[in-house]
């Protein structure tokens, strides 16, 4: 017998039911859902940046780590600059003992530049990550900011950069002690609170932002933005993604809004502009991160390749 059709062979060979009808009738739908297409437009463009930024891949993490402790380098050669300022104020102002006030100055100085270098370096990462956080909470309580809402949303964010910081010198770690023979360490695992947290904290950043500075059309944009992108990086919800866009959103509003350089060394606006800068830089630099490493095994990304 000839040939007669697909469906002669779809009768033939349907589980034994020659005259039973075929289930696919009418035509089939192929119209995706808006999270459908926003989910292939999302993983194309991490594709993208998965590919172009190959070449860059080996030192972003690098990269990172030097945006997130570039407001230390800055605050130590701050100090340096204005000393006798900060000597006057410390001891005058804020009533600390003159020689607590020097030794406090200059140990910040002191630690937070070895300790940034050492984060940078992948050196000591436990030890520097400490010292940072440290400085970070002793700064509050001798310039009586502990309590500012705004330092303490600033400084949550910077912390959460440093925790990135130190977790992504965890998965290094624990590439390198992948070797045959050898058994792997369980507290290396641990890197996964650390993605986190970190996550969790470097987001705050918009909290202290939509509260501070003045009202304008970028600003109001980034915020819209910024709020989603930060609840996606938050459930680690397509968070490369989220953080790329909120890398480069967020780094363009610092270069424009925050230009420090065009006022003189005297001006206190320039003071302002140039804590501004460099806190956000330590944000974009987590969010480098973040990029980089992706949000971890506690994360929607990771549970939607287990389910």
């Amino acid at each position: 017998m000839s040939y007669r059709g697909p469906n002669q062979f779809n009768n033939q060979f349907r589980g034994g039911q020659p005259n039973s009808p075929p289930t696919n009738i009418g035509p089939v739908s192929s119209s995706k859902t808006p999270l459908e297409k926003f989910e292939g437009i999302s993983k194309g463009v991490e594709d993208l940046i998965d590919e172009y930024s190959r070449p860059l891949k080996p030192y972003v993490p690098a990269i990172g780590r030097a945006f997130i402790v570039a407001t230390f380098y800055e605050d130590s050669l701050r100090i340096i600059s204005q000393w006798s300022e900060q000597v006057y104020y410390l001891h005058n102002y804020k009533h600390i003992y003159h020689w607590l006030t020097v030794l406090f100055l200059f140990l910040n100085i002191i630690v937070m530049s070895i300790a940034s270098t050492f984060l940078i370096l992948r050196k000591k990462n436990e030890i520097a990550t400490s010292a940072l956080v440290i400085v970070v909470i002793f700064q509050g309580l001798f310039y009586g900011l502990i309590f500012d809402g705004q330092f303490i949303l600033r400084n949550l964010s910077v912390v959460g950069g440093l925790i990135l910081a130190f977790s992504d010198s965890l998965v290094r770690d624990k590439r390198s002690l992948s070797m045959p023979g050898l058994p792997m360490l369980n507290n290396q695992d641990n890197k996964k609170y650390f993605l986190l947290t970190g996550r969790i904290l470097l987001v705050i950043l918009f909290l202290g932002f939509v509260f501070s500075a003045s009202w304008s059309f970028l600003r109001l944009t980034v915020i819209l933005v910024g709020f989603i992108s930060c609840g996606s990086i938050i459930v680690g919800y397509k968070t490369k993604f989220a953080a790329f866009i909120l890398t480069v959103l967020l780094f363009t509003y610092n270069v424009f809004a925050n230009q420090f350089w065009k006022y003189g060394a005297k001006d206190s606006s320039r003071d302002f502009l140039k804590y501004e800068f460099f806190q956000t830089l330590s944000i974009v630099g987590g969010l480098l991160i973040i990029v980089n490493a992706g949000a971890g095994e506690l994360s929607l990304d990771e549970k939607k390749k287990i389910y």
